[in-house]
């Protein structure tokens, strides 16, 4: 390949790589909110009675210069008490000595090693 044909072959990965870097980003954010709420659905995590804790986790994807972001998150209140128990009172007066029922921080492993080989295959996608 001549110095010509590498340059325009870099040319056009840099063109397509913002896109397949979102695509990946927007995957990985997917599949850990999947693997969050699955987390979220029964034992060692928190059980589910009406479904609405686990069905609040919610991944969002955005683009960011140069790159992307996703935020897998959740508005419920009782999300980090979940996680990370609680025990005391709290600003109601009620009384809680709860155990932590993770299902977040399993979670981490996995979205970490999906997110390098969505990020393997954004660079190949980009350089085909």
């Amino acid at each position: 390949m001549t110095p010509d044909e590498m340059a325009d072959r870099l040319d056009r990965a840099a063109a397509r790589i913002p896109d397949a870097i979102f695509k990946g980003v927007a995957h990985t954010g997917v599949l850990g909110q999947a693997r969050i709420r699955g987390g979220a659905s029964g034992r060692p995590g928190p059980n589910v009675i009406t479904g609405d804790y686990r069905n609040s986790w919610q991944s969002v994807p955005r683009r960011i210069p140069y790159g992307a972001q996703c935020t897998i998150g959740t508005t419920k209140p009782q999300g980090r008490r979940l996680e990370f128990g609680f025990t005391g009172v709290d600003s109601l007066g009620r009384h809680y000595a709860q155990p932590p029922f993770p299902h977040v921080g399993p979670a981490i492993d996995f979205i970490t090693t999906t997110l390098h080989g969505q990020m393997r295959l954004a660079v190949a996608e980009a350089l085909t």
